[in-house]
């Protein structure tokens, strides 16, 4: 269910398997996406199961309407009822609050600052990667106080560069904005690294500690794969801070989007 857990200093960060949920085939076992087809009610089941193993309140997670961009929304708490705004990266000050970000082969990026009290969670795609979705989060926690020289961030398990097969001209634009991703699969044909260009982008923001998951989801049976298998569940990705006071930290505001 949780398959890699990292702790530091009153931030925690997980990835989940496929497994230890309640969805049918094809999206057994632990689906978390909700807009990929699965019965709602299984979708909620797998997401309470998901946070109470990671002693979360279930209620007090923010899901994301991804959309492959680069927006970011600060928030102070769940929607409550209100529509889910389209965003890709989500950022608090918040304590206990967790940020929940959905991939089956994009790249989970989990951040946090917790000196200054401040977590993040993005959702980065070859367009989103692009787009600046990484560096956008990272200015969203800078103007609530982080430093990147504190942040700790952790990518979850991604399609790796050796199978993310892609078109030489498409291979040629993304390397144009991000030369790290350009790569080559394993059978020598053009490809995209996007772990690789969302880490040397963090590491360009001032970001040393990183550490990326070892695990490509198009070769691991234990993940969903969306270009392995086109019709599957969602994986995800959470972090959040420990729900203590802190020195130097302020509480959240009303949510609001940021750019």
């Amino acid at each position: 269910m949780i398959g890699q857990r990292f702790d530091a200093n009153g931030a925690h960060f997980a990835f989940t398997d496929r497994w230890g949920g309640v969805s049918a085939v094809p999206y057994e076992e632990l689906n978390l996406g909700g807009a990929v087809g699965d019965a709602p009610e299984a979708v909620r089941a797998n997401r309470s199961l998901a946070a109470g193993a990671l002693g979360l309140d279930p209620a007090r997670v923010v899901w994301m309407n991804q959309v492959h961009g680069a927006d970011v929304a600060r928030v102070d708490g769940p929607w409550d009822g209100a529509e889910i705004p389209a965003v890709d990266a989500l950022v608090t000050t918040r304590r206990g609050l967790g940020l929940a970000v959905l991939t089956a082969d994009c790249v989970p990026v989990l951040l946090a600052d917790p000196v200054a009290g401040v977590a993040a969670a993005a959702h980065a795609g070859r367009p989103g990667m692009v787009a600046g979705v990484v560096p956008a989060t990272v200015e969203a926690m800078i103007g609530l106080g982080a430093d990147p020289a504190r942040i700790v961030a952790r990518t979850g398990p991604a399609v790796c560069g050796h199978c993310y097969e892609v078109p030489e001209a498409m291979r040629a634009e993304v390397a144009e904005t991000e030369p790290a991703a350009r790569a080559e699969t394993s059978w020598g044909t053009p490809a995209v690294d996007v772990v690789a260009g969302v880490h040397a982008q963090l590491e360009r923001l001032g970001v040393t500690d990183r550490q990326a998951s070892a695990v490509c989801t198009r070769e691991s049976a234990d993940h969903y794969s969306y270009r392995r298998d086109r019709t599957t569940g969602r994986l995800a990705g959470y972090v959040w801070l420990d729900d203590v006071s802190a020195p130097g930290t302020t509480p959240g505001s009303p949510a609001g989007k940021n750019r």
